[in-house]
């Protein structure tokens, strides 16, 4: 039986592949696929590793041998799960390996914004601080977290690990109810209530219909002038031109993301503009620790060999 893993670069350096590669079948390994080179890689696999290649249903269709089909990543939209479903294709991916390292560079991304923390690191290589008549520099505002409130738009796993940690940092946190949603608790705040109150937001919730643009130049609008707004989670729950637009006119105290409505960016973003203030975008590496991706690729192999054990 043969298996294939399309795209094993997008895993990063330093990953033991082993996990995977010493199941019981005749792999290909691939660092990269396009889209053109799917179907003459896939073709005689029963099983198929995947974090961002996108499988069709023409390739389920085209290619009676495939089984199987393991996404290497949380998000499943790169695999058509209707025709999966039609075709006897068990669908699996993976969950909760990033949640430390995820939660962790979301309060990174909140310190270095409540710090000033790159506008002093600036000025100390600078000049600035050497031309300084006094010891010390306080020409950025620095937010104290304990006491602040913090609203977590999101309240999975994710969500629940950045509680705990604005919790140790003696925070308030509000949790959301995301309009629409069907599963939200009853004790949720609401959403436009929780934003007008929060010192900072931090959403962790899943792109949808629904969440598409949650966070538009109405609600930001709803927010403090001095709030900080961050995102680890998708880019398309925030209208990125209207944040532009409220980090300029001073509307709105900063913002720290990790993802962008496309990734990679290869058109050019509003949020890469180096003129926004207070904006720190990283490239959608908050998952990516070391630990984090070793933990990826050990449940996709235990998912592989759930699926071959059955």
């Amino acid at each position: 039986m043969k298996g294939v893993i399309l795209d094993w670069a997008t895993l990063g350096p330093g990953v033991d592949i082993s996990p995977l590669t010493d199941i019981d079948l005749e792999w290909t390994v691939y660092d990269m696929t396009s889209p053109e080179e799917v179907a003459e890689r896939i073709q005689d696999a029963a099983v198929v590793l995947s974090n961002k290649v996108v499988i069709t249903r023409e390739h389920m269709a085209t290619f009676p041998a495939l089984r199987y089909i393991g996404v290497m990543a949380t998000g499943m939209n790169n695999v058509d799960l209707e025709a999966a479903g039609q075709w006897g294709i068990k669908v699996t991916n993976v969950t909760g390996y990033g949640t430390a390292s995820v939660a962790q560079h979301a309060f990174a991304l909140i310190l270095s914004l409540a710090t000033s923390q790159p506008h002093y690191a600036r000025a100390s290589r600078d000049g600035t601080w050497s031309a300084s008549p006094m010891f010390c520099l306080l020409d950025y505002p620095i937010m104290e977290l304990q006491g602040r409130k913090l609203l977590i738009i999101g309240y999975g796993e994710l969500g629940q690990a950045v509680f705990r940690l604005a919790e140790a940092f003696g925070m308030e946190v509000l949790i959301a109810a995301i309009p629409g949603s069907p599963t939200c608790a009853r004790d949720r705040m609401a959403l436009d209530e929780g934003l007008a109150q929060a010192d900072v937001v931090s959403l962790h919730c899943p792109l949808t219909e629904q969440t598409r643009h949650l966070i538009d130049s109405r609600r930001l609008s709803l927010m403090q002038p001095h709030a900080l707004l961050i995102n680890t989670a998708r880019g398309g729950l925030v209208d990125e031109d209207a944040l532009s637009e409220a980090l300029k006119q001073g509307r709105l105290g900063g913002a720290g993301f990790d993802v962008l409505s496309e990734e990679p960016p290869v058109n050019g973003n509003v949020l890469l503009d180096s003129n926004i203030p207070n904006l720190i975008v990283t490239p959608h590496c908050a998952w990516a620790s070391k630990s984090a991706r070793q933990k990826l690729v050990n449940m996709a192999a235990d998912n592989v060999i759930a699926f071959l054990t059955r």
